[in-house]
């Protein structure tokens, strides 16, 4: 298919529309709204809030939909969590978690502006040209129905986005031969993705198992001895990219040359006014 894009539009748009889907996971009116309801601890709480769209789902389900989680993680809370609060109970708090998150990070008035219903417009109409199959987290994310309140339907449209982009990625990793850790390992080589501590921390992985897939990177010359990209490894992360691109392609031609780059702009300034507010660690994206 013949693009009427700029190179990497779609991309660029995604990736700050994705930031402002990424400020639930790490704010602490997910942690209040969800310790209402009596999930208290981070991890089951992160894992609920993404997955309860599947439904009352285990750790098999979640391991194979999320890709890079250790599936030993994932089944200490999975299904438990369910027993604590069902999956409808926990949309509905997500949801008040998002209202909470965004007028903190924002501001009241930048969450009733007309740039952040024209935001939604934009987006949601970009996901109109998103396809199901194959993409789970997408296709349930999708039955949901779209919130009234503009602020809440661009996070609920990011997700739809964020979701369809992810599904067309774990595809495209399956292809490359990079398994969970490998993925993480490599992407993190090029100092734009969540660094070691981070990823260890939260997807349940050991130190060795991360020094395991350095091994095996080094082994098919994708790392150097510093744990640097090689020119392999450089050329097959910007082949995942662009395999990644094409399978994502619809929402963004759907859209058009000009409502991409206004999406971009203003999913650009509502990111950078949320990470000013402090809605990331600052030590999240790195090497170290």
């Amino acid at each position: 298919m013949t693009s009427h894009l700029p190179p990497r539009a779609g991309r660029r748009c995604h990736n700050v529309v994705n930031t402002m889907h990424s400020t639930l996971y790490f704010s602490p009116d997910l942690d209040r709204e969800f310790g209402a309801l009596g999930i208290t601890d981070a991890t089951p709480a992160r894992l609920a809030a993404r997955s309860a769209v599947l439904g009352a789902v285990g750790a098999g389900t979640v391991a194979a939909a999320f890709y890079n989680y250790n599936h030993e993680l994932l089944a200490q809370h999975l299904p438990a969590v369910w027993e604590t609060a069902s999956p409808a109970a926990v949309l509905d708090a997500r949801l008040r978690a998002v209202d909470a998150t965004l007028r903190r990070l924002l501001g009241d008035g930048a969450v009733t502006s007309p740039e952040m219903a024209e935001a939604a417009e934009l987006a949601l109409r970009a996901a109109e040209a998103c396809t199901r199959h194959a993409r789970p987290l997408y296709s349930a994310n999708a039955d949901l129905p779209v919130p009234k309140a503009p602020h809440l339907a661009y996070w609920h449209a990011t997700t739809l986005l964020r979701e369809h982009r992810g599904d067309g990625h774990l595809a495209a990793l399956l292809s490359l031969g990079l398994d969970p850790v490998e993925a993480v390992v490599s992407h993190t080589a090029t100092g734009k993705a969540m660094s070691p501590r981070w990823f260890l921390a939260s997807r349940g992985w050991r130190r060795s198992d991360w020094e395991a897939a350095v091994g095996r990177l080094r082994g098919r010359g994708l790392l150097d001895a510093e744990g640097e990209l090689t020119g392999a490894g450089a050329r097959l992360r910007e082949e995942l990219e662009q395999t990644t691109d094409r399978l994502d392609s619809a929402p963004y031609e759907h859209l058009g040359a000009t409502g991409v780059e206004r999406l971009t702009e203003l999913a650009r300034d509502f990111a950078v006014t949320a990470a000013g507010a402090g809605a990331f660690p600052p030590d999240l994206i790195g090497k170290g």
